[in-house]
């Protein structure tokens, strides 16, 4: 991938002080969630190390700095958004006509996919400006599935937030060759975590949906650090065990073009055909 506008790397010695770009784990008092990903953009202070108070135009601007489309990040950042559990358009389906919900969905347009809200009522920064903590993320049912590849269930210990040591082994381990993981890897590792959950979670809820959602994840792995068919072991160990993005191993952001719908949905389409089932 040629060419980046990502911040070289160095060690820090307080998170607080460091300009953005540069990473350093989240310390003791800091909140991350169970997405890598978005852990990442934390640890180098694209969005608020803290992992609090993040506003929805900042965490859809970090999301461009690993190369996505501003159209795809607005889609993974500004529907969570939403209250959780909105009834909003609901009551105004029952009291008011078709223009008064016209109006309303045009005033909030994201408001049409509130069932992903994660927001608590009235969440809001000093500004007034809607935010979210990482830890959010987490709640489970509405973005936030079982049979991760990096966490437990979240009716299992120690929960669904901190990534466990010997599933991340497991899948640095699902390499074929050691060098790389590929699509036909990620593919398999995903059919053995939907088997071991069945077997050790009796309160496993994991659908159509759940499914959809983890195969896009590992999409979006292949995509923003691969090349859509495989990522090098050493992005991976990068991302999944430091929460770190791979810059001194040799990743740069996508330059001349950004990850959109067409291409993240192509990607997910080959995993969900690979693993070739759902539960």
């Amino acid at each position: 991938m040629p060419g980046s506008n990502v911040p070289s790397e160095r060690t820090p010695l307080v998170s607080s002080n460091l300009s953005r770009g540069t990473y350093a784990p989240a310390g003791p008092t800091d909140t991350r969630g169970p997405c890598p990903l978005v852990n990442c953009l934390a640890n180098h202070g694209y969005i608020n190390r803290t992992g609090r108070d993040i506003r929805a135009s900042d965490l859809n601007t970090a999301m461009n700095v690993v190369g996505l489309s501003a159209a795809l990040g607005a889609v993974f950042a500004f529907p969570i958004y939403n209250e959780r559990l909105d009834r909003n358009v609901a009551k105004l389906d029952r009291r008011r006509g078709f223009l008064a919900r016209l109006w309303y969905l045009l005033r909030n347009p994201w408001s049409i996919m509130s069932n992903f809200g994660l927001r608590r009522r009235k969440q809001v920064d000093g500004q007034g400006t809607k935010v979210l903590n990482l830890d959010q993320l987490a709640t489970p049912g509405i973005i936030e599935h079982d049979v991760s590849l990096t966490r437990r269930d979240h009716t299992q210990k120690p929960g669904n937030i901190a990534p466990q040591s010997e599933l991340v082994e497991d899948l640095l381990a699902s390499s074929s060759d050691g060098k790389t993981i590929t699509i036909a890897d990620l593919a398999a590792l995903r059919k053995r975590r939907i088997q071991r959950q069945l077997d050790e979670n009796p309160d496993l809820q994991y659908g159509a949906l759940a499914h959809q959602i983890a195969c896009t994840e590992i999409a979006l792995i292949l995509d923003v650090f691969g090349n859509g068919s495989s990522v090098p072991c050493d992005y991976a160990r990068a991302v999944f065990k430091e929460e770190r993005l791979p810059i001194r191993e040799g990743w740069t952001r996508r330059y001349w073009w950004t990850l959109g719908f067409y291409e993240l949905v192509g990607t997910m389409n080959k995993v969900k055909s690979l693993v070739g089932l759902q539960v």
